[in-house]
């Protein structure tokens, strides 16, 4: 009866609401800001708005009063009414409406910015110094710190005028109860604003909130934490709202993923308790899976004494604030080392992974270079490949040329996924593409593909592509159905990992590469030229 409650309970609430956040110095920067005016937010003069509209007027007050509190929050000294005003400030935040908010945080991204005329004239000081000669011998050593006595005082003053007024605050927030969830939900908000308008300022707030997370959030700050059924249903209703990659259908869907044959872990941290911050999904298998149906619906799973392969098939965030730090690879890495140290006969540790962008990078090289026009940029398929679906098409009239056919086809999935035929034909080419695009596709020297990337960047390698390995409409939709292995081998991984960051290489497997190998009849009709 009350594994019943909980399930309900996990279920109504991970469905039926949003999550919704729980409402939770140094000396010379702390009189820089005590000095300073209190800053007007824009419609807003020594407190009063300038509108006419009462509902207007209402929602400008509130955001003064917000602004009222963030300065006390930086300005205060005294921990009682520094914990109150930073309650406030939080309070209030929440309850601001999105366009507010957004005000607020150009607010605090422009008007408690480091001072830039402190940082001039600090710099002409320095510039303004004389190095001492190197071929003059010092008498002794106090003299040669003498000589340098105004160099370390100036940079020790420059280190300090560095820092922008509103590290105060994150400082602040930080070590305040609630205060990293309300910093989480604070970047959340201003990277989504950023993705609406990419405005410098903002840009410039954004980079040094998620500096300080990254310090923050470090695995020495993190608790690894094994999930299972027995967790609370407050953490397991976390688990079911965000999985991201293969959403959770039902309650025993989600049994199955924490039960015998599989594993869930997250990483928590002390000031968010009961809420990992990301976590990954492990199946225990006797071989790497080739596809997500013998993951997710083959029943039942092997007995865990028989697995030799830990297969990461599924890692998800909770934070959308902590987008850009990447706690992934510790928590591969930890569970990894975990996997180990229980189940030694456990020596394959693998994922089936998605290819999230490759039917768009597909799509657009089959784009015609102008609108109505059939000529292609690019001709991605081999003479064999345009004939046969030529043929395998003759009927359906899909186009003049191999490459029209190929971008009809794939537009329309159910054209071609429900037919043996069209689905044979198209195995070869969608394959050898999708290997082109994993090991060869890039940007700023790096994979093309975001999951590659991560991956690669972990020091994992590309191990085997599998054709129809996940049958879901988003996976159609992403990569025809096409799911990646990459395989971590453990005594390769920082090998591979410097590699990949140095040089931009992709380790692959013989099996992927041949994908990308001349054909023989190709290499023969060379011969014969």
């Amino acid at each position: 009866m009350n594994n019943n409650r909980k399930a309900l309970s996990i279920f109504m609430r991970a469905r039926m609401r949003p999550l919704s956040p729980t409402t939770f110095v140094c000396v010379n920067e702390q009189n820089r800001i005590n000095q300073m005016q209190f800053p007007p937010i824009d419609g807003v003069r020594n407190g009063k708005v300038s509108t006419s509209q009462d509902a207007s007027a209402t929602l400008h007050t509130d955001v003064v009063r917000v602004q009222q509190s963030m300065h006390a929050a930086m300005s205060m000294n005294k921990t009682e009414i520094l914990d109150v005003a930073l309650d406030d400030f939080s309070e209030g935040y929440y309850g601001l409406p999105n366009e507010n908010r957004r005000a607020l945080l150009l607010t605090l991204a422009r008007e408690y910015d480091l001072n830039r005329k402190q940082v001039r004239d600090l710099m002409k000081q320095y510039l303004g110094l004389e190095l001492p000669s190197s071929d003059k011998p010092l008498e002794n050593a106090h003299e040669g710190e003498g000589s340098f006595s105004a160099f370390y005082r100036i940079e020790r003053n420059l280190r300090e005028s560095l820092k922008p007024m509103y590290e105060v605050l994150f400082e602040r927030l930080n070590t305040h109860p609630g205060g990293l969830r309300f910093l989480s939900i604070m970047r959340a908000d201003i990277l989504s604003f950023l993705a609406e308008e990419n405005t410098a300022v903002l840009r410039a707030l954004d980079s040094y909130l998620k500096e300080k997370l990254i310090t923050w959030l470090s695995p020495a700050n993190l608790q690894l934490h094994h999930i299972t059924w027995d967790d609370s249903a407050s953490l397991l209703e976390k688990i079911v709202a965000h999985e991201a990659v293969h959403p959770i259908s039902n309650l025993l869907d989600l049994k199955r993923r924490l039960g015998m044959g599989r594993r869930c872990f997250g990483y928590l941290h002390p000031a968010i308790p009961g809420e990992p911050l990301i976590f990954i999904e492990v199946a225990l298998m006797k071989h790497v899976a080739q596809t997500i149906q013998e993951v997710l619906w083959d029943d039942p799973p092997i007995p865990e004494c028989e697995a030799t392969c830990a297969l990461f098939y599924s890692i998800s965030s909770t934070q959308p604030g902590l987008s850009g730090i990447n706690l992934g690879k510790f928590l591969i890495k930890r569970v990894i080392d975990v996997v180990r140290r229980d189940m030694p006969t456990i020596s394959t540790f693998a994922t089936l992974s998605p290819i999230p962008g490759y039917m768009q990078w597909l799509l657009s090289k089959l784009a015609p270079t102008e609108i109505s026009d059939s000529t292609f940029s690019e001709n991605l398929l081999t003479p064999e490949e345009e004939s046969a679906l030529l043929e395998a098409t003759e009927e359906l009239n899909m186009g003049k040329n191999g490459m029209e056919v190929l971008r009809n086809l794939l537009s329309s999935s159910e054209k071609w996924i429900n037919s043996e035929k069209l689905a044979s034909v198209l195995r070869i080419p969608l394959m050898r593409l999708c290997a082109r695009y994993l090991l060869q596709e890039k940007k700023r020297g790096k994979a093309l593909d975001s999951v590659g990337n991560f991956h690669l960047q972990n020091g994992a390698m590309v191990g085997r592509i599998n054709w129809m390995a996940d049958l879901s409409e988003k996976g159609i939709k992403q990569s025809a159905g096409i799911m990646v292995n990459y395989i971590y081998e453990v005594e390769h991984i920082e090998e591979n990992a410097q590699s990949y960051f140095g040089d931009g290489e992709i380790g692959a497997s013989d099996e992927v590469r041949s994908y990308l190998e001349p054909r023989q009849e190709d290499h023969q009709e060379e011969i014969k030229d």
